[in-house]
């Protein structure tokens, strides 16, 4: 059944614009939908140009969508470009786009290395410089970064993703500060053991569902929603004094 996302109405998000990246599948178009149901408008990147294409049309004249390989920095501030072309300048920005492959340390290799990186961070800062003249002549804005608590539980198999995501905090605190003047918030949001197709498709395993449910305190399915519903305040005035912080929607996996 689809989350309702407007039981609360967050007034200064209607008629925002909002750039989510790697927002074609998983939390990254439940955001979308979130962010609809509250009337922004949405701009989608993803390397997966079948799945965001069919997004968009289902969103309708709200949302737009440029496929785009993140790890291409001057691809990926081409159709930034574009889609504030189209919508006009960014003043919130989902830097959701990762993948959380599986790896063995002993065959690592420097340029497998490279790429974990490419895909899991380094995009978060050239999407940020991409929409900062934008934020700047607003005099606001919402910079959302989604981490991960792989890095906090030490999960082995992972090495490149979870690195990533603990550079994120680092990233977030600094920019945070740097932007702050500016009147730019910037934030972190990070997920437990979120469901997704991908999970769904690749990793989940009963074993692993009663290993999940023995370490959360909230004995619950944690789903896109739940994140996107953290997403939605922190790009909303509402959260206009949180800045520089990690918000963990874990259902508590990170307590055990």
């Amino acid at each position: 059944m689809a989350a309702d996302y407007t039981t609360v109405r967050y007034n200064s998000l209607a008629g925002a614009r909002v750039l989510v990246t790697g927002g074609a599948s998983g939390i990254g178009a439940e955001l979308a939908r979130a962010f609809v149901a509250q009337e922004a408008k949405v701009g989608i990147l993803d390397v997966d140009a079948t799945a965001g294409e069919a997004l968009a049309a289902e969103l309708g004249e709200a949302a737009v969508f440029r496929a785009c390989d993140l790890r291409d920095v001057e691809a990926l501030r081409s159709a930034i470009a574009a889609a504030s072309k189209q919508l006009g300048a960014f003043t919130v920005l989902v830097n959701n786009a990762a993948r959380d492959d599986r790896h063995a340390f002993e065959s690592l290799s420097p340029d497998y290395w490279n790429d974990c990186l490419a895909t899991n961070l380094s995009h978060h800062i050239f999407a940020s410089q991409a929409v900062l003249e934008g934020m700047k002549a607003a005099g606001r804005g919402s910079i959302i970064n989604m981490g991960s608590v792989s890095w906090m539980r030490g999960r082995p198999g992972m090495l490149g993703y979870a690195t990533s995501k603990a550079a994120i905090n680092g990233l977030t605190r600094s920019l945070a500060s740097e932007l702050g003047p500016f009147g730019i918030r910037v934030n972190a949001v990070v997920p437990g053991a979120v469901l997704t197709e991908r999970q769904e498709r690749l990793w989940r395993t009963p074993e692993m569902v009663r290993e999940i449910n023995e370490r959360q305190v909230l004995k619950m399915t944690l789903r896109p929603e739940h994140v996107a519903r953290m997403v939605l305040f922190l790009a909303s005035e509402e959260a206009g004094a949180c800045t520089g912080q990690n918000f963990v929607v874990d259902a508590g996996i990170t307590l055990g």
